[in-house]
């Protein structure tokens, strides 16, 4: 497509669509088609996908496409109708599930599946107050918004909510390698959890994201999870498991990322990966938490549970078991992030590795011995020149400095040779120039 063709698509684009939407890159990328781990522009070329975990099992796989088609051309209802596809993929999801998680609701997005985790814990510990980490995002309603405090001002928060620094151990107050950072880090939720208390808010839940993905993708330190899961039951809450990015393998340990700390969660919330790429989302919690919270509240949604999701949700599962995607992310992650190691060995920008399986972190400084975050204005340039070599990768963290890479769980080992060799590349003429440090709120991608 010519140059003058993209400029009219992003003028009509501008005119049509609200101001609130973003694109990616100073110079959009124009994508026309998917497959597996790439994407291919309107000119043809082809980009390896390092970024997108929506698509869990791979672009337009032909199992999920065939799927969708079939069920679409029999019957599209909802959940007020009896059918096999909705109960077996609630009776699969609770079987993947620890403890007595059984109880199914279905949605269509991850923002809804958080919504009505917090409504459930609300209802059912009758207390109204959350917590959750600083810089966080749980999704986009009036009221998952107020618990992403990644994406509006501090001065606008609720007195319910309670929120903690997440288990940073580079860059937080507590670091590797001082004695007892899990415990540190659990003490902070602990003090907030008296701070609600004392605002008499109580505690209704508090959210973990086992991925940490808007921090700049963490790997919490040994007790944390465990002792806050104790504090905050203690305290009269649930425990809700964020697995909207953590969950499908994406880990690579295990089929859940609450599975990796041992947590038996209250409530598990499900979405980005389950439909790959069509909008179907999930909560799972106890039958005795679903029973209190139905004798209060009904809770219906017209799209959540449908038959052609619930077909394409369970082929999803069916393609992560037949093509052994759980030991590819294990494999193929670890392989990732020893050539991400190695690289931090050559390249001073890179001043920490964090992640595991399919979802790194690789956090940039501009001064390794003080760790002084790269600009944001830098570390989008970096991703600009990524997607110029073809590569397409996104930005996090609290500074926005951290590169976010969280392909398709269909990645292997070439890929992770195309990946790291393009990286090396572009890190071997990089030079910071510096530039606007201060993002907007909810600016990373």
């Amino acid at each position: 497509m010519t140059d003058d063709a993209d400029a009219e698509l992003l003028r009509r684009r501008a005119a049509a669509l609200a101001p609130s939407y973003q694109l990616f890159y100073d110079e959009p990328v124009h994508l026309v088609r998917g497959e597996g781990v790439w994407l291919y522009d309107a000119d043809g070329k082809r980009y390896l996908d390092c970024y997108n975990n929506v698509p869990s099992v791979g672009h337009a796989h032909p199992r999920i496409v065939a799927a969708l088609a079939e069920q679409t051309g029999l019957l599209n209802t909802h959940t007020r109708y009896l059918h096999q596809h909705v109960v077996e993929l609630a009776e699969r999801l609770a079987a993947s599930l620890p403890g007595d998680l059984a109880s199914c609701y279905f949605v269509c997005t991850g923002t809804e599946a958080n919504d009505l985790a917090v409504q459930i814990a609300r209802v059912v510990t009758g207390n109204h107050g959350v917590v959750v980490t600083e810089r966080a995002y749980h999704g986009n309603s009036d009221l998952v918004g107020k618990l992403s405090t990644d994406s509006y001002p501090e001065s606008e928060r609720p007195d319910w909510l309670g929120v903690v620094e997440p288990p940073n151990t580079y860059r937080g107050p507590f670091r590797t390698p001082e004695p007892e950072v899990g415990a540190r880090y659990a003490e902070l939720v602990g003090d907030s959890l008296a701070e609600l208390d004392a605002r008499g808010h109580g505690v209704a839940a508090m959210l973990i994201d086992t991925s940490w993905d808007s921090n700049g993708v963490l790997i919490a330190p040994d007790g944390y999870v465990d002792r806050v899961a104790s504090s905050v039951r203690a305290a009269g809450g649930l425990v809700i498991a964020d697995e909207v990015q953590a969950g499908y393998c994406r880990l690579g340990r295990n089929f859940w990322g609450h599975a990796n700390y041992d947590l038996v969660p209250d409530i598990v919330t499900i979405g980005k990966p389950m439909g790959a790429g069509h909008p179907v989302a999930a909560v799972v919690t106890t039958p005795e938490i679903a029973a209190q919270f139905a004798g209060r509240r009904n809770y219906f949604n017209t799209f959540g549970g449908n038959p052609v999701s619930a077909a394409v949700a369970l082929t999803v599962l069916d393609v992560i078991a037949d093509e052994q995607l759980l030991a590819n992310s294990a494999a193929t992650g670890a392989l990732l992030g020893a050539g991400l190691a190695e690289l931090a060995s050559r390249h001073d920008v890179i001043g920490n590795v964090q992640g595991s399986g399919l979802f790194w972190g690789v956090d940039l400084v501009a001064d390794r011995t003080t760790r002084e975050p790269v600009s944001y204005a830098d570390a989008k340039r970096l991703a600009s020149a990524l997607r110029n070599r073809g590569v397409l990768a996104g930005v996090t963290g609290r500074y926005t400095n951290v590169l976010k890479l969280r392909p398709p769980l269909v990645f292997h080992s070439e890929h992770v040779d195309l990946l790291l060799e393009t990286l090396d590349a572009v890190l071997a003429t990089f030079e910071l120039r510096g530039g606007d440090d201060v993002r907007a709120l909810g600016a990373e991608w």
